[in-house]
């Protein structure tokens, strides 16, 4: 993770929200991903986009002492360590604070205000698009998704463990990559509105799952070669249901997400290659879309304990 962007309250009490400021134009702002790389003078160690979702950056950057414009995008940042001092300036205002784990940063689309963070900094991003928020709010049946509240150092351990997460599932497995950000994102879209807008969201539990034909379907496209389309639209689209109660119904039938469940039917199909002793380990990992031997066993061993290869010798 690079680089951080705070963004504080005034002199409100921790926790408070900020005040706004006035937002430009949108014509006027600049996609967050391009504003924060002009910001912090570089383009992060990681970075993971959809154009339907938005972006996740993981950055570690150097010092800052510089005005971030009025960006395009909500910026939802959160910190794998910490305590770091930093200031916020915006117009006659002056605010100190401090970021440190378990918290998050929200800076809502349209903010601008000068950033002094003096030592480096680790940080991670989600540059999350209004158009996300809305469809989010839309599939959840609430009424708008309503403005965003700026906060800055703000304890929320379930928002931060929610983004940290994002570092730890980029597997160099296209299709589970991709299947993952998509349901992280639709998460935190839930969360923010749950949590930091001016009208906080109730979310309602899911009631039932998907009908056994249907949770089929799903099954089966789940199934199928690694190139082919899995996302949560597609899922969603195949059962006639938004990718909001998509995620949650299948969930409900399963116990676990699209993306876990496919996980672990990858998993399942690596060992059943993996007990074939003609079989290589780098044409298991070509077999299930793995960009590289490297990315398989390291997620391999992420659900294992084991190398493919450990694993392979304990089973003969």
């Amino acid at each position: 993770m690079s680089k951080l962007i705070a963004n504080d309250p005034s002199k409100a009490p921790p926790g408070a929200p900020e005040e706004r400021q006035h937002p430009s134009a949108p014509a006027d702002r600049r996609p967050a991903d391009a504003e924060m790389e002009r910001v912090l003078k570089m383009a992060p160690l990681r970075t993971a986009s959809d154009p339907s979702n938005g972006v996740i950056a993981y950055w570690k950057h150097d010092p800052l002492h510089d005005i971030v414009e009025p960006m395009a995008d909500h910026v939802i940042m959160t910190f794998p360590a910490g305590p770091q001092r930093f200031e916020r300036r915006s117009g006659k205002s002056v605010v100190a604070g401090t970021v440190r784990s378990g918290t998050v940063t929200v800076i809502p689309a349209g903010s601008s205000s000068r950033w002094d963070v003096y030592e480096p900094l680790t940080v991670v991003h989600l540059y999350l698009p209004q158009a996300t928020l809305q469809r989010v709010a839309l599939e959840a049946g609430l009424a708008g998704p309503g403005d965003l509240l700026e906060r800055t150092g703000h304890p929320d351990p379930v928002t931060s463990r929610l983004l940290l997460s994002a570092t730890d599932a980029m597997e160099g497995s296209t299709t589970l990559d991709a299947l993952f950000r998509q349901q992280l994102t639709d998460l935190m879209a839930t969360r923010l509105l749950a949590a930091h807008a001016g009208s906080p969201a109730a979310i309602q539990p899911v009631i039932g799952g998907l009908s056994p034909t249907t949770l089929r379907r799903a099954v089966e496209r789940l199934r199928s070669d690694s190139d082919a389309d899995v996302s949560l639209a597609t899922l969603a689209s195949d059962a006639g249901l938004s990718r909001f109660h998509f995620c949650r119904a299948f969930k409900e039938s399963t116990g676990l997400s699209p993306h876990a469940w496919l996980r672990q039917y990858r998993l399942e199909q690596a060992m059943d290659m993996l007990r074939n002793p003609e079989t290589s380990v780098i044409s298991v990992a070509a077999a299930l879309g793995y960009s590289s031997q490297t990315a398989f066993a390291a997620a391999f061993k992420k659900l294992t304990g084991e190398t493919p290869s450990d694993w392979r010798r304990r089973m003969r």
